[in-house]
Order: structure tokens, then C-alpha cells, then sequence
């Protein structure tokens, strides 16, 4: 079986992780601390928290913009349901706006329209690791005093050309910027998540929040000659990475340019494979972003059958993923008031994820274009039900 992703983990991953275990303190300490300064250094931001998963990052960053019961985020439905799920996590409501064909982003065009007086922020998703259109984003947002966060889960790596210059995602170019380190992204400390501000006092609000409301860290505590009575000013969460997480996190950030590197030419070499495969639409960057390919989506020609197609790669022992997910479309969110999310319905419905991890080689990547060549040459294959409607 050719899966969809392999994390790049060896023994020095593991070392790092038995060196924690063997220290006896292995809850947030000192390799948490040591984490979020290399992260901050290599996305060039001021500040860098790290938390347990994207989610909680995502739930944090709300917060800190102020996003209270019955204020609306502004966001996308095409994205993992977290990304919506956040948003009433804290009791507000999320308006969905549609994305742009290219990026799979945000539309900028569709923005103005979707602000209202109860408008609190504005949360973009940078997808599968391709940026959004931020050059465009954010003087719409600054233009309504939203502040903007940035769903960076699949983006580390990832860069974006603003104002003339090249930079990573993450350093943040809005306000905040969240990151996940789930086996399925780019690099990995098993679950795990961070949040990259230029805001010290969010920085803060981050910290006091992630570790119960606690005044004082246990760190601080443990190390001290005297007695220190810790105290609780405000109801806090336990939303802590471990040590033993953040070991292994940085010995992948170590990784990253080499993984990153891999993935592009992996993702050139797929486009140059897939020009003669009839009907399929491959992905392309727009001149403004370098993605990091955290996921390699080809479109499927209308004539197609997302399901067939995906289950025919399988049986030849190829692991595909639908197209992103639309959170309208699932029973949370079904029925809720929304503007029509047309290109979204077509991503998710149209798109099909390839394998795409670094140890490939150029022979499974053959072996895959292979799979999907005879899958839309099958009679199974066609024709859809669905309409098409790009």
C-alpha cells in the first residue's frame, strides 16, 4: 500500500525522547521553552507559544482578539471542522465566505460584503500549505478593525512574497498565526500545536490561559528557594505540550528545510507526470506563494466520479483523501445561515489528495499517476452524478 503521508522520524527523534523521559521532568519545561524560541527564530516572530493541538491554538487566538458569545468570525466552511468548531467553542457564530479557485483560500473579492456590526475577526486558512491571499486580506480587515488569524495547521515552510519581500508564514502577518504538528503535516511531535504573535500582552494572555489561569508556572515553582504560592486570576485551560513533545519538535525543525526542499520537487515532478493524464487539473502556485505541499490536490475532470476514482487507486493499493471537507455540508452546521459556497462545494466534491511524503520515489510516484491514469480510463469512473458547478 502507497499511504497518503509518511512522517520523517528516526532514531535521533527517539533519543530526544528518552533523554526527556530519563531527565524526570517530562510535563512543560525547559525543552517546551527551548521549542518556541527555535520556532519563533525560524518563522521570524516576535513571540511563540506552544500548545497541545492546532484546535486549542486556533481557541486561544480567539480569545485573545476578544471573540465573545454571539460575536461572528468571519472564516471559511472549505477546511477541517475544527477551524469552524472553534469559533462556537467560544460562543460566537461562523459566516462562511467562499475561496478562490487558485489557493483554495479565502476570496478577498467576497470579504467587505461578509463584515457586519457583529464582525469580531477574521479567520484564513492557509490550505494543505498553500498561502492565502493575504496582500489582499489584510487592508480589508484593517479597514474594519478586524483583527486577522491565520490557520497556519498545514503551512509551516510555507512562504508568502508581501510588500516586495519573501517571508515564512508564521512571523505573523496578520495577528496571530496557529500551527499543528499532527502526524499528517509537515512535521510532527505526535499532537501538538503553536501560536506565533507579534503581540506581547496576546502573548501573555496565551501562556496564563494554556496552563490553568496559573500566576506562576510549575517551572518557576520547582526551581525556587523559597516557598511560591501560586495563584488563578482568571479561568484558564490545560492546554500544555509536554517536554518530551517538544523534543522531538526540534529535532523536525531541524528537518525542515530538507523536508520542505523534498516535498517541492516531489510536487514539480507529480505536475510534470500528470500533463498527459486527460482531464486532470493539476495545482499551481500563484506568483506571490511558495507552499510547502503539504498535500498535492489534483482536480478530477467533471465527467468523473470522486468516490469511484479513489476507490479504484485503492484497489490497486494507492491511498487518496477527498477534497477538503466543507463544514456546511455536515450535520453541526447544516441548515445555518450562510451566502452560497459554490467554488467550496466543487473543491471538496472535485479534488482528490495524492501521496505525497519524502522518502517517495520517482517509481511510486509513477506507480500513482499510474493508478489514477487507469481509474479515469475505467468505465466505473464515469459518469458522475454530481453537476459540476465551477
Amino acid at each position: 500500500m502507497i499511504p497518503i503521508t509518511k512522517p520523517v522520524l528516526d532514531e535521533s527523534e527517539a533519543r530526544a525522547a528518552a533523554e526527556v523521559i530519563l531527565s524526570g521532568w517530562l510535563s512543560q519545561g525547559a525543552q517546551v521553552a527551548a521549542f518556541e524560541a527555535e520556532f519563533a527564530a525560524l518563522v521570524r516572530a516576535p513571540y511563540a507559544c506552544a500548545v497541545s493541538n492546532c484546535t486549542t491554538a486556533l481557541h486561544l487566538a480567539l480569545l485573545a482578539a476578544g471573540v465573545r458569545p454571539g460575536d461572528e468570525v468571519i472564516t471559511v466552511s472549505h477546511s477541517f471542522i475544527a477551524t469552524a468548531n472553534v469559533i462556537r467553542q467560544c460562543g460566537a457564530v461562523p459566516v462562511f465566505v467562499d475561496i478562490d479557485t487558485v489557493t483554495y483560500g479565502l476570496d478577498p473579492e467576497l470579504l467587505a460584503a461578509a463584515t457586519t456590526a457583529r464582525s469580531r475577526a477574521i479567520l484564513c486558512v492557509h490550505q494543505i500549505g498553500m498561502p492565502c491571499d493575504l496582500a489582499n486580506i489584510l487592508p480589508i480587515a484593517r479597514a474594519h478593525g478586524l483583527p486577522v488569524i491565520e490557520d497556519a495547521a498545514c503551512a509551516i515552510g510555507s512562504e508568502i512574497r508581501l510588500n516586495g519581500a519573501w517571508a515564512p508564514i508564521g512571523a505573523p502577518h496578520g495577528d496571530v498565526a496557529c500551527f499543528s504538528f499532527h502526524p499528517r503535516k509537515v512535521i510532527t511531535t505526535g499532537e501538538g500545536g503553536m501560536l506565533t504573535t507579534r503581540h506581547a500582552d496576546w502573548d501573555r494572555q496565551f501562556r496564563l490561559l494554556r496552563q490553568h489561569g496559573m500566576s506562576v508556572p510549575d517551572t518557576i515553582r520547582h526551581q525556587a528557594n523559597e516557598v511560591v504560592f501560586e495563584d488563578y486570576p482568571i479561568s484558564g485551560f490545560n492546554y500544555r505540550l509536554t517536554d518530551m513533545q517538544a523534543a522531538v519538535g526540534r529535532r523536525q525543525l531541524e528537518r525542515l528545510p530538507e523536508i520542505v526542499s523534498r516535498r517541492r520537487a516531489l510536487a514539480t515532478a507529480y505536475t510534470e507526470m500528470l500533463g498527459d493524464v486527460r482531464g486532470v487539473r493539476t495545482p499551481c502556485e500563484p506568483q506571490w506563494a511558495r507552499s510547502n505541499w503539504q498535500s498535492y490536490c489534483v482536480r478530477l475532470p467533471e465527467w468523473a466520479d470522486q468516490r469511484l476514482v479513489m476507490q479504484a487507486m485503492l484497489d490497486r493499493g494507492v491511498a487518496t483523501r477527498r477534497g477538503v471537507m466543507c463544514s456546511h455540508l455536515e450535520a453541526p452546521y447544516a441548515g445555518m445561515r450562510s451566502a452560497p459556497l459554490p467554488q467550496s462545494e466543487w473543491a471538496h466534491r472535485r479534488g482528490i489528495l495524492l501521496p505525497l511524503y519524502p522518502q517517495m520515489t520517482a517509481e511510486t510516484q509513477r506507480e500513482v499517476v499510474e493508478a489514477l491514469r487507469s481509474a479515469l480510463s475505467s468505465p466505473r469512473a464515469a459518469p458522475s452524478p454530481v453537476r459540476d458547478v465551477a
